[in-house]
């Protein structure tokens, strides 16, 4: 499968995707995830902002993703917020970690970018035995006027349209988002399904912090370097200067076992 180079937009990215809510964590727990003195490994870990939230849980998290632009940001951040997390520069397919070490992977809004069979024998590789998997998406949702209008803007730009992303684009049928072939792949590889559930929340942002949070999705950064600066010039030149915009979110979860 292609795959998108985030690292050409590492700097919005490490802006924008700041945005995880405190609620996603506080459902974690409710449901029985608990991350104190936990061993963690967030894979497709981006610039760690998941990582940082389970940190802050008390866990012993590391964060695997293959992009040292990215990586690096990560590690900037961890220093200005006072964390000291390890980053390892590897893939869902080959993350360099030991065997069966880690009682949690977490994965947020980067299933769909990876090689899955592949990716499934590593994380089973790496856990404990009845380790778990949490597979996390989110993302903003259409309807306020500012998304139509960034939809408008973008599908001028972005050839062949504005597909989902990764693999997402092949299926036909999903469940909250999800490609709905997901989750016959996870039993049939040995994840069980312990909960599956949606949150939906509300994030805030200025006209500079929107486009800053549209340059970092994979339809930007598939874009050449010109072509992106065109595209976020005239987004601007149509977006209102109002002092806020409020846009909607919905954060899918899905808490899967590892069966002996």
């Amino acid at each position: 499968m292609e795959q998108t180079d985030f690292g050409q937009v590492a700097k919005s990215y490490a802006k924008a995707r700041e945005d995880i809510p405190v609620s996603l964590m506080d459902s974690l727990y409710v449901r029985g995830i608990f991350l104190d003195g936990k061993k963690v490994v967030d894979i497709g870990c981006g610039t760690g902002a998941l990582t940082r939230k389970i940190a802050m849980r008390k866990a012993d998290v590391t964060g695997v993703d293959p992009s040292k632009e990215l990586l690096q940001h990560a590690v900037a951040l961890n220093k200005s917020k006072n964390y000291n997390i390890p980053y390892l520069q590897g893939t869902s397919e080959n993350t360099g970690l030991d065997d069966s070490k880690f009682d949690m992977v977490t994965v947020m809004r980067a299933w769909h970018w990876f090689e899955r069979e592949k990716a499934m024998a590593e994380i089973k590789r790496i856990l404990k035995a009845k380790g778990t998997l949490i597979v996390i998406d989110s993302g903003f949702l259409a309807g306020p006027s500012v998304v139509e209008k960034t939809f408008e803007v973008l599908s001028k730009y972005v050839s062949g349209g504005l597909k989902p992303a990764g693999t997402k684009a092949q299926s036909r049928q999903r469940i909250n988002g999800l490609p709905a072939e997901w989750f016959e792949e996870w039993q049939t590889n040995g994840f069980k399904l312990s909960d599956f559930y949606s949150l939906n929340y509300n994030v805030t942002f200025t006209k500079e912090t929107w486009i800053e949070r549209v340059e970092s999705i994979s339809w930007l950064a598939g874009l050449e370097a010109g072509v992106r600066k065109k595209t976020l010039q005239d987004l601007t030149a149509v977006l209102s200067e109002q002092d806020s915009y409020v846009i909607p979110h919905e954060c899918n979860v899905c808490i899967l076992r590892l069966q002996e």
